[in-house]
């Protein structure tokens, strides 16, 4: 599987922390939440391979950012673009300009304290 994210990826880097926008729970379900979070990346940083165990929704806010699925080849999304990341897909995005922070919102919904990232090392 050709995986075309920059070489020194294999650990986070450049992500600002980000506390979440809404966090909620879902009415009339048993425990499913909604979170959405403003996520800010430095130039250059990077989020590695991972998985979430629910769909994850991105929507652009500004700079450019790229997206790939495992065994998939890379998306570039800008500013007002959106792109759904299903349940359980590796994947890994970052930011490739040296200038320019990437600004996104996440979208979750999942099961309560179910929704973030799981990190997946590329295994030997």
């Amino acid at each position: 599987m050709a995986y075309t994210q920059p070489a020194f990826a294999q650990e986070k880097r450049g992500v600002i922390p980000h506390a979440p926008l809404l966090r909620t729970a879902v009415p009339d379900t048993a425990n499913q939440e909604v979170a959405v979070y403003h996520v800010e990346y430095e130039p250059g940083g990077i989020n590695p391979r991972h998985l979430h165990p629910a769909a994850v929704t991105f929507h652009i806010l500004s700079g450019t950012g790229i997206w790939q699925e495992e065994g998939e080849p890379p998306v570039t999304l800008r500013a007002g673009d959106s792109l759904l990341v299903p349940a359980g897909t590796i994947h890994a995005h970052w930011n490739p300009s040296s200038t320019e922070r990437l600004r996104f919102l996440e979208f979750i919904v999942a099961e309560k304290d179910k929704g973030r990232s799981i990190p997946k090392p590329l295994e030997d």
